[in-house]
C-alpha cells in the first residue's frame, strides 16, 4: 500500500518523506542559511536523471562535489577531502545514497570540526563491555540527508569508516542529520535487490534495538512499527504497482520501495537509542576484511546471530514475532525462521560461501569480532571467540 507523505521535525532534524522532497534540497539549504555545501554521492547517482533535475534546482549554490564515495567509505579518501572542503569554505555537506555515503558525510564533519585525522576520534572498546566515546564538541557543519536505501544512517550520530581491513567506529551525538529528505522516486535507480540486502539491515537494527542492553519500551515502540512496515514490504509475493505522481509509475517496485524506506527511516531512530549487539558487530568485521556490502553481511548472519541469543532474547522478541507473522499472514516460530524465510521467498544469499568467504577466513574473523564494540551491549555473553567461530561455521 502506498504511504502518505510526511514533514515533521524531532530533536532539531526536519524529515520529509515522499515522491518529489529530494527536489526541495536547495530550499533546505536555503532555511539553514547555506550556500556553500559539499555533495557526497556516487557514480549510479550522478548518472541518474533525477540527480541532473536535482542540480538544475540549485543553480546559485556554490557546490564541491566528491562522486566516487566507495563501499564502507574510505579514511584517506575523506581526509583529502577535509582539505578541500575547508579551502572551498564549505557551509554544510549534502549526502545522497546509502549508508557508506551518509558515514561518509559524518566523518567528514567530523573532521572539519575537530581536525587532527580520522582515527584520532574513533570510540574504543575494552572487553568485556566497556566503550569509551572520546568528547568531541566543536560545533559540527549540518548534514542534509537524501537516503536512497534502508541503512538508517542518515538518523543516527554514529558512523563507520574501513581502514585496511578494519572498520574504524564513531559516536558523536552532534553528527546526526540536520535534515533528511527521503524520496522514494529518487531511489527508482537502485536495484531491488539492493534494496532488500538493506531492509533485512534495517531488521537487524530492530532486533538487536528490542534485546539491546541499552533497550527501552521507547526503542521497542519503534521497532515493531518498523519491522511491520518491512514485513508488509519483504513478505508481498509480487510487488506492489503504482502510478502516483513524479514518474513513479515507471518503477513497478515502487511502493516496496517507499515502504522499505520508511521502515528503514524508522529502524535508523531504533539504531539511535539502543544500538548495535553482536550481529553487527560480526558484520562490520567481515564486510571490512572482505569488502563485502554492509546489507548481504546482515542477510547472511542475522538468523545466525538471533538463534545464539535466542536462549536470553525469547520473551523480548515475542511481540516481534507476532508482528511479523500478522503482517506476512505466517506462523514462523522464532524470528530467525521469518528471516530465512524472506531469504529463500527473494533468492537471497544465505551462506557466507555464497558472498565469496571460506573456511580458511573465519578463525581470524572470529578473534577480530571480540574487538567490536557491539558486544558490549550483546544481552548474551560472548566470552571467547570460540562463541563467534560457531555462528560463523552455522553460517558458512
Amino acid at each position: 500500500m502506498a504511504r502518505p507523505d510526511i514533514d515533521y521535525y524531532l530533536f532539531g532534524t526536519h524529515v520529509r518523506f515522499g515522491d518529489g522532497c529530494a527536489m526541495m534540497l536547495a530550499q533546505e539549504l536555503k532555511e539553514l542559511g547555506c550556500q556553500r555545501p559539499v555533495i557526497l554521492t556516487q557514480p549510479r547517482m550522478t548518472a541518474s536523471a533525477d540527480y541532473a533535475r536535482l542540480r538544475e534546482r540549485c543553480t546559485g549554490l556554490a557546490i564541491l562535489e566528491s562522486q566516487d564515495v566507495p563501499q564502507h567509505g574510505d579514511l584517506d579518501l575523506l581526509e583529502a577531502l577535509a582539505d578541500r572542503a575547508r579551502a572551498h569554505e564549505a557551509d554544510s555537506i549534502v549526502a545522497i545514497g546509502g549508508g557508506s555515503v551518509s558515514d561518509s558525510a559524518k566523518a567528514l564533519a567530523m573532521l572539519l570540526a575537530e581536525g587532527g585525522r580520522l582515527a584520532d576520534h574513533t570510540t574504543r572498546f575494552t572487553p568485556p563491555a566497556s566503550v569509551t566515546i572520546p568528547l568531541r564538541t566543536r560545533p559540527k557543519l549540518p548534514i542534509v540527508s537524501l537516503p536512497t536505501t534502508a541503512s538508517g544512517a542518515e538518523v543516527t550520530p554514529g558512523f563507520g569508516v574501513r581502514e585496511g581491513d578494519h572498520k574504524l567506529l564513531f559516536w558523536n551525538r552532534h553528527l546526526a542529520s540536520t535534515a533528511i529528505l527521503i524520496d522514494p522516486a529518487l531511489s527508482r535507480d537502485v536495484p531491488m535487490t539492493l534494496m532488500r540486502y538493506t531492509a533485512m539491515n534495517g531488521v537487524a537494527h530492530c532486533f538487536e534495538g528490542m534485546y539491546s542492553r541499552n533497550k527501552s519500551m521507547i526503542a521497542t515502540s519503534i521497532a515493531l512499527q518498523s519491522l511491520a512496515l518491512f514485513a508488509s514490504a519483504l513478505c508481498a509475493h509480487t510487488p506492489e504497482r503504482s502510478d502516483r505522481a513524479h514518474g513513479a509509475a515507471c518503477d513497478p517496485d515502487h511502493d516496496q520501495r517507499a515502504t522499505i524506506l520508511l521502515a528503514g527511516h524508522l529502524s535508523g531512530v531504533v539504531l539511535s537509542m539502543a544500538r548495535t549487539c553482536l550481529h553487527h558487530a560480526i558484520c562490520h568485521v567481515i564486510g571490512a576484511r572482505h569488502n563485502v556490502g554492509h546489507g548481504a553481511v546482515n542477510t547472511v548472519i542475522l538468523a545466525h546471530a538471533l538463534r545464539f541469543n535466542a536462549p536470553v532474547v525469547h520473551h523480548d522478541l515475542a511481540p516481534a514475532l507476532r508482528v511479523l507473522n500478522d503482517a506476512a499472514g505466517t506462523h514462523h516460530d522464532s524470528p530467525a525462521d521469518w528471516v530465512d524465510a524472506v531469504n529463500r521467498h527473494w533468492g537471497l544469499p544465505m551462506t557466507l560461501s555464497a558472498l565469496g568467504l571460506s573456511a580458511q577466513d573465519l578463525p581470524a574473523i572470529a578473534e577480530q569480532s571480540m574487538g567490536e564494540r557491539g558486544l558490549a551491549l550483546n544481552p548474551r555473553p560472548v566470552t571467547t571467540s570460540a562463541d563467534i567461530l560457531t555462528i560463523l561455521h552455522h553460517a558458512l
